[in-house]
């Protein structure tokens, strides 16, 4: 067999990229985290060659007790979670813990390619859709972890756009979602309010509600042309940057690695997005279809909301960067979502 049917070259030289690039930003802070993240990156690594070898379109029949486990697990974060900052979202497993918002992601792509490669998009099947996603979405935000119940209604609404759904739907659905923005405001918690707020007005409360976005743009501003050097960021070194480690990474990176290495990053993630859409296009499965376009939207979502809290342009919503951030779970989910994107590229036949 060909070296290149076994390892797909645009995927797997793009990730390495980006992850070297984020343990290397890690490092230069932390040589204990950086071996821990490098640890779960050879974990996700491994989830990325065998399901990028394997047909899941074989275990269709698997993806509904799949997704009922995840909402098991969803649950015994209420119960069983360890608390970190006023949020349940990491259940203990003895040397490290586990995400499972991060692998609702990924089976929540499996469930939304299953149900729209067999359904039609009529309005009876919209609304069967958002009742299947409904339970995970809930929980996750009951946690509460407003970045990831935004990424999964972006999973949902994103597969629903690519089912060659009528434009008057596509209409009528945003108009619903804008008159029920007001409304969910009132489930909002405390501190996410204040999150909005700060970035509507920033420097009205500098040292408080403020200080993330202030702090981000200035360590992203100060990076200039070339950056300040590895390891040499004076917003993230004297911890003026918060998690400069997770949702704030990308503003460390500009600071220490300036433009040059803000625009490598950007390259990088447009080469696994024009990957995504172009083996998009050749496959002749409604079921693989529907799975890279998956993963598509939410890679494009991360990262479009994740630097654009970085740079001051969005709210921030606790949104990592895939592949970069720090996260055990988000990495093996993250490498994981690839390796389902080319599995399903390699799939020309019809379902």
């Amino acid at each position: 067999m060909r070296i290149q049917k076994i390892i797909n070259w645009p995927i797997s030289l793009a990730s390495f990229l980006l992850i070297s690039i984020g343990i290397l930003i890690i490092y230069s802070s932390s040589r204990e985290l950086a071996l821990q993240q490098s640890i779960f990156v050879i974990i996700g690594s491994v989830f990325f060659f065998l399901v990028s070898r394997f047909e899941l379109r074989s275990i269709k029949v698997l993806i509904i007790p799949m997704y009922i486990f995840i909402l098991i697990m969803l649950v015994a974060v209420l119960i069983l979670g360890i608390e970190t900052r006023g949020s349940l979202r990491w259940i203990p497993l003895g040397i490290f813990n586990v995400q499972p918002s991060e692998f609702a992601k990924p089976i929540l792509i499996l469930l939304l390619a299953k149900f729209w490669s067999e359904n039609s998009p009529s309005w009876l099947n919209i609304f069967k859709s958002l009742i299947w996603v409904a339970p995970a979405l809930l929980l996750v935000f009951k946690q509460p972890d407003l970045g990831s119940s935004l990424t999964l209604m972006v999973i949902w609404l994103g597969m629903l756009l690519v089912t060659r759904v009528s434009v008057k739907k596509v209409i009528l659905l945003v108009l619903i979602m804008v008159s029920i923005i007001p409304i969910s405001w009132l489930f909002l918690h405390g501190y996410q309010k204040e999150r909005i707020l700060s970035f509507l007005s920033p420097e009205s409360d500098p040292l408080g509600k403020g200080y993330n976005v202030i702090q981000a743009t200035i360590a992203v501003g100060s990076g200039q042309l070339t950056g300040r050097g590895l390891g040499m960021g004076t917003q993230s070194r004297l911890q003026f940057l918060p998690e400069f480690r997770t949702d704030f990474i990308f503003a460390a990176i500009a600071e220490e690695l300036g433009f040059v290495g803000s625009m490598l990053i950007l390259s990088l993630y447009l080469v696994l997005l024009v990957f995504c859409l172009r083996a998009a296009q050749r496959v002749n499965s409604q079921f693989s279809f529907l799975i890279i376009l998956g993963v598509a939207s939410m890679l494009f979502f991360q990262v479009f909301v994740n630097i654009g809290m970085n740079l001051g342009v969005l709210p921030i919503t606790g949104i990592t960067l895939p592949l970069i951030s720090y996260g055990g779970s988000s990495a093996v989910a993250t490498l994981l979502l690839l390796g389902m994107v080319v599995s399903s590229a390699r799939n020309k036949r019809e379902d």
